[in-house]
């Protein structure tokens, strides 16, 4: 095998042991010299400096600091930044790629437990068993066995907003299930909506139709409270909103309006602002489940972003493409 490039750690330091449990940061340095106790949060440490510029592959992930100029120019070799995280948003520069260093994101592998929530939770909600389970807890008995009316998973339509790696993943997970997936996104056409197996609708025909309604769009300045007073409006009554993608795509004020009125259900992964004030509504409304910000990788699920690193420093060394690159003219489409 031929020499192992130079690679540093670029992230919080408590990351590095979850990211890259043993076996994985293993095959990571069967491709590149990397050492796990060096691990920067700052680039402003003097005792980074001399690794900076020997770094060929810098391995980033959450609280990697900005790589601005100043950073770059110090790193002269560096040609590949592999991101063990989803979006490299919070601290990509555009010189990165007019120095032309490749960069790659475990975006991809980060949508799977996002969407493997999603499907979790359409498929509760369509047996209203989280309601279920609230009612149940507050009587403290049970209307024993028999026809509930109005629920059921046959036929709904599920509305997915949003043709995300997240959006794709879960119109995926929906194809064995006899549910009626539909989709918008202002950025697919009839015959990519076609080729993932589902209708396209314009945003308020597929809010009028859709008796649960999954949010997978980015957080942009046009998508700020994309789901707001009078789209909240549009659902028909009983419909469940689901949003695991950013708390702002949701006006929070008009959904809170929602529930109590008894309306609609909303299952929230993220909010806004997040974490909750302690005295929000949505801890104590009947018609809310909330949970704190874990669809995304949690657990042994961390081990899977850090897989997708070594594959990717795996094919840097055999001179092989990278297979989850960034194009950093869709970042500002994505999360």
């Amino acid at each position: 095998m031929s020499q192992r490039p130079q690679a540093l750690f670029a992230m919080t330091a408590e990351n590095v042991p979850q990211v890259f449990p043993p076996e994985v940061l293993s095959r990571l340095r069967e491709s590149v010299d990397i050492d796990p106790a060096l691990v920067v949060r700052d680039f402003a440490d003097p005792g980074v400096r001399d690794a900076l510029a020997r770094t060929e592959i810098l391995v980033t992930g959450w609280g990697c600091p900005r790589l601005d100029e100043a950073v770059l120019d110090a790193a002269p070799r560096l040609r590949a930044v592999l991101h063990s995280a989803g979006s490299v948003k919070s601290f990509a520069t555009p010189g990165i790629w007019r120095r032309g260093i490749a960069v790659s994101s475990a975006a991809a592998a980060n949508a799977l437990p996002v969407a493997e929530y999603t499907l979790a939770m359409i498929l509760l909600a369509g047996k209203d068993v989280l309601a279920a389970r609230d009612r149940m807890r507050t009587t403290r008995t049970s209307s024993g066995w028999g026809v509930v009316p109005g629920i059921g998973n046959y036929g709904r339509r599920v509305g997915v907003i949003g043709a995300s790696r997240i959006g794709r993943r879960v119109l995926e997970l929906l194809r064995p299930f006899d549910l009626r997936p539909v989709l918008t996104d202002p950025y697919v056409d009839e015959r990519e909506a076609a080729a993932l197996g589902v209708p396209l609708l314009p945003l308020d025909d597929l809010l009028r139709t859709s008796g649960i309604v999954t949010v997978h769009a980015p957080e942009t300045p046009e998508t700020h409270h994309l789901i707001g007073r009078r789209e909240l409006a549009l659902m028909p009554d009983g419909a469940v909103l689901i949003n695991t993608a950013r708390g702002a795509l949701v006006d929070h004020d008009a959904l809170v309006a929602e529930l109590r009125a008894g309306r609609l259900t909303a299952i929230l992964d993220v909010t806004d602002p997040e974490p909750l004030p302690t005295d929000s509504p949505l801890y104590d409304l009947p018609g809310a489940f909330v949970t704190p910000h874990l669809a995304g990788s949690q657990g042994n699920e961390l081990a899977r972003l850090g897989l997708t690193v070594a594959e990717e420093a795996e094919r840097l060394l055999t001179g092989g493409k990278l297979a989850y690159a960034v194009d950093p003219a869709a970042l500002e489409r994505e999360a």
